[in-house]
């Protein structure tokens, strides 16, 4: 059971409020977020998956309706109504792995106004956090190039153990290949790796000995820790001798480094083990490495073959959050959905109204040109001109010719009905292969590390003129109510 208490407490009084006053009309709220983190040009949408089996399972147990009587705030009937609440709602998403862009509706949660508002703070929590470790995730793996895999060492660093195990199913999505979580590897399936501390090495009285016995108990796993005494001193040359030893034996080994000069040492290590004959040997590095040590170690050409990546990663680094919001967009009147959008005098802070899809537009090779939000009643035919209208200039836009794209596909599938999972469920293999996949497919401006080129997501000319037409008219009403 996921417990109805994580919640803002807020959702609750605003839910009491609702059912005292009948005041429960069907209603659509849709999550998105303002900006890309980390000054990039992208997220990798991840969470929803786990969310769903929250939210089938989300309830007041006996002990949550006691703590909540103990408050003194709740009325007796509304609490005898909680005993045997469920979330009822119907949601669309994007696919886990989806790569995202800012303000596209993300999740849209159609349902009545209790149950969208409860769930708001569970959603948003699990959604953010786990989009935003993916996206680092993900633009690390951009940064090696290739070159080696990302192995995520984050757990002593995360917050706390939900945290931490949320940091590597999310981490896994974006592209790491293994985690050090040996409780994330039961619960998601996720390769887990890790082999001695330096503790190990000390324990013994030579590396040499350390080495070899570490070696005897796992001949498959031999990574070797180098770096406890004298890196290019007695922890190469043993690590070497054990190497050789194993070689013998038909096995190979690898080496880690934690700490020092890592482009120096790694060019070091890597012709001592090829001069020895070694030259399967592989070289894993840590030590709080950033997307900029990645960067600039790619840069200097240094021989990495296994990066364990940990607080940087699975905190997020440079960015603690994804400004990810949930934004009442419709509400039932008299039996019909009246679109409504929340005005602010930063246009860019202006909501988008009404029940909507987002359409990702593709050219010949498949490759994703840009994103146009609808309205969903709105149905687009393949051959047709589109317009496409900048979400916050209203006087800038340009056409989407029929030449220009070979298809289009709605992004927004129907993930819960009477809130029951309807969806397919994927393992996470295969979510984080299909979004390594659609990642690819983009252009590599949009990729960037720095400066990214800014992918077009844009309203659609029957949604812009809504918007427009909404807000003229709460101004007019604004100023006839200053007359």
């Amino acid at each position: 059971m996921t417990s109805a208490l994580i919640t803002d407490f807020y959702e609750l009084t605003m839910m009491q409020g609702y059912y005292l006053e009948h005041h429960d009309s069907r209603a659509v709220f849709d999550m998105f977020y303002r900006t890309n983190p980390f000054q990039g040009g992208y997220t990798i949408f991840t969470g929803i998956e786990e969310l769903i089996d929250k939210l089938e399972s989300f309830s007041f147990s006996a002990e949550d309706i006691s703590y909540l009587e103990s408050l003194d705030m709740f009325d007796r009937s509304f609490l005898e109504y909680l005993k045997t609440y469920r979330f009822h709602g119907t949601v669309y998403a994007f696919d886990e792995g989806t790569p995202a862009f800012p303000g596209e509706p993300l999740i849209r949660v159609e349902s009545d106004l209790m149950d969208a508002q409860l769930i708001e703070t569970l959603l948003l929590n699990t959604v953010n956090f786990q989009t935003l470790i993916a996206t680092k995730a993900s633009r690390m793996v951009l940064a090696t190039k290739g070159m080696g895999k990302i192995m995520e060492f984050g757990l002593r660093r995360a917050q706390g153990e939900n945290g931490a195990l949320s940091a590597s199913r999310a981490s896994f999505i974006g592209g790491t290949k293994s985690t050090s979580n040996t409780q994330a590897g039961k619960v998601f399936g996720i390769p887990v790796s890790g082999t001695m501390a330096h503790s190990w090495i000390m324990s013994y009285a030579t590396e040499e000995e350390a080495f070899r016995k570490f070696a005897e108990l796992y001949p498959d796993n031999a990574i070797l820790l180098i770096d406890t005494y004298d890196t290019l001193g007695s922890g190469i040359q043993a690590a070497i001798k054990i190497g050789l030893e194993q070689k013998a034996k038909g096995k190979k080994i690898g080496v880690r480094i934690d700490s020092g000069d890592l482009s120096y040492l790694t060019k070091e290590i890597r012709a001592r083990l090829d001069a020895a004959g070694l030259e399967d040997a592989i070289i894993c590095v840590s030590n709080d490495i950033t997307e900029d040590i990645i960067k600039s170690l790619m840069s200097d050409g240094a021989p990495i073959d296994s990066w364990g990546i940990g607080t940087h990663l699975v905190t997020g680094g440079t960015q603690s959050s994804l400004n990810g919001v949930y934004k009442l967009s419709a509400k039932e009147v008299d039996g019909v959905f009246q679109p409504c959008l929340k005005i602010s005098n930063s246009y860019e802070k202006t909501t988008n109204p009404g029940i909507k899809q987002v359409y990702r537009f593709f050219d010949k090779s498949n490759s994703p040109i840009a994103d146009l939000i609808t309205l969903d009643e709105e149905k687009l035919e393949e051959g047709r001109n589109y317009t496409f209208f900048h979400p916050f200039s209203t006087a800038d836009l340009f056409v989407m010719k029929a030449s220009r794209y070979s298809s289009f596909k709605p992004l927004l599938t129907k993930k819960m009905e009477d809130g029951r999972r309807v969806s397919e469920r994927r393992s996470l293999k295969e979510i984080q292969e299909t979004s390594a996949g659609l990642l690819a497919s983009f252009d590599r401006s949009y990729k960037r590390q720095i400066n990214p080129h800014i992918y077009k997501v844009s309203l659609s000319e029957k949604l812009r003129n809504l918007k427009t037409d909404l807000i003229v008219s709460a101004r007019v009403k604004e100023e006839e109510a200053k007359a």
